[in-house]
């Protein structure tokens, strides 16, 4: 607000005449402001827009890869063996009978209150013998002696009522290669439990048998991409099933689908006209921020024919993905299942080829570098930036004109000052003069 020089001499509303100027003089930079809005609220549409299509360019260029489709479930005839598939499985049947658990070494020794000697010796399965010296025959510092040395060995003190307490040395992993032996002068000792692997056996019962080890009890790549957990030794063979995850194929393709019709859902909701009634009753339309923009609408259609377009002659409504009449892509998974069945290798060629040509079209609008959309953000972005340095402009033009306007009426009022002064002083003067200067009459 500028200085107040209402009413001084005029009595007139001074600042209010000089705020309309002002705001009159300001309209271009009214405009410009809500262009400035308007381009605002376009550059985050085609933003988020752009986000989305970037993210369909990357799951549809998965999608083209041959290997995405290379999927494979697996299953067991036992809840006690489970089976996991990973890359490079192949369809196949396997019967194993689960022969023993892999399990950690335990040795305990006799029933202590010290440790009789300076030292104790631990030696791997390997015949690498190490000596630990504690701090003092404490079975605390023995512990704790054992148990820093990075052995993969673990003790514990356990108390055993009247007779004190006992050591147990553990493996920290399961497997005949974590076996350990303990040599400690005069203390007896025990092991509880022998370190082994886990053995199961293939073909169990034939002249083809054949016993397979593992130092835990999950067993890697058993057949191609299979790996098998068995938790329970069996004296029955588990089927292991591995067959081509139909379902997973699906699902890619029906994603990929779903994530067309995302974007062609924000493009048709953004680029609605509407009509409203204003409070007089008159109707408005507003058009959406999308709506007769040809990028988008290039984008779409691009999208939209990458999709529908047939491959290799044939439709791709024949294996369940279609066009729909409102400018939309449907899936149909029955419909799809059933042609996997049939053709499982020239529908996943198929469903290749329309997520290629997805990938690149939706791409070429989302480049972070050349993408159309993206182009269309940057210049977006540009604009505002030209017109806020014009807003700016435009401040300071305001504040130079304003400043102008309170010194003219400023200048006025003392104008009007001077010449009320002046009246004054005539006015005193006449009165001040004989009758016979005035004219008066006795």
């Amino acid at each position: 607000m500028g200085l107040s020089i209402d009413g001084l001499i005029s009595g007139q509303d001074t600042t209010t005449l000089i705020n309309n100027l002002i705001a009159v003089e300001a309209i271009p930079q009214t405009l410009l402001k809500g262009k400035v809005t308007a381009a605002q609220n376009y550059t985050t549409a085609v933003q988020g827009l752009n986000t989305q299509v970037a993210a369909l360019a990357d799951a549809a260029t998965k999608a083209a890869k041959p290997a995405s489709y290379d999927l494979y479930t697996a299953t067991s005839s036992s809840s006690q063996v489970t089976a996991t598939t990973s890359t490079g499985a192949a369809a196949g049947v396997l019967d194993v009978t689960v022969g023993r658990l892999a399990q950690n070494q335990v040795t305990v020794t006799g029933p202590l209150t010290a440790w009789p000697e300076a030292t104790l010796t631990l030696t791997n399965a390997a015949g690498t013998a190490t000596v630990i010296t504690p701090a003092s025959t404490s079975l605390d510092d023995v512990v704790t002696a054992v148990n820093t040395a990075g052995l993969g060995i673990t003790a514990t003190k356990v108390a055993v009522g009247a007779d004190g307490f006992r050591l147990q040395f553990s493996s920290a992993a399961p497997g005949a290669a974590s076996a350990f032996t303990l040599t400690g002068g005069t203390v007896p000792t025990t092991q509880v439990k022998a370190a082994q692997d886990a053995q199961v056996t293939l073909w169990a019962g034939t002249t083809a048998e054949q016993t397979i080890t593992s130092g835990t009890n999950t067993f890697t790549n058993l057949l191609p991409g299979l790996d098998v957990t068995v938790n329970v030794v069996s004296a029955a063979p588990v089927t292991l099933t591995v067959t081509r995850d139909d379902a997973g194929i699906s699902k890619m393709a029906g994603g990929l689908v779903s994530g067309l019709n995302d974007i062609f859902a924000v493009i048709t909701n953004r680029s609605a006209v509407s009509t409203t009634t204003d409070s007089t009753g008159k109707s408005v339309t507003t058009a959406g921020l999308f709506a007769g923009d040809g990028t988008i609408r290039t984008v779409k259609q691009n999208l939209l024919s990458a999709a529908s377009m047939p491959v290799d002659g044939r439709s791709p409504s024949e294996i369940g993905i279609s066009i729909t009449k409102s400018g939309t892509m449907e899936f149909d998974a029955e419909k799809f299942a059933a042609a996997l069945a049939k053709d499982p290798a020239g529908v996943m060629k198929t469903v290749q080829e329309i997520s290629g040509r997805v990938a690149t079209a939706a791409a070429t609008a989302s480049d972070k570098y050349d993408g159309t959309l993206t182009a269309t953000v940057t210049s977006q972005q540009s604009q505002v930036r030209t017109m806020g340095l014009e807003i700016s402009d435009w401040d300071l033009r305001l504040t130079a004109k304003r400043t102008s306007l309170e010194r003219v009426y400023t200048a006025m009022e003392s104008r009007l000052g001077e010449l009320k002064a002046q009246s004054s002083w005539l006015t005193s003067q006449i009165a001040s003069l004989p009758d016979a200067y005035t004219g008066s009459s006795s």
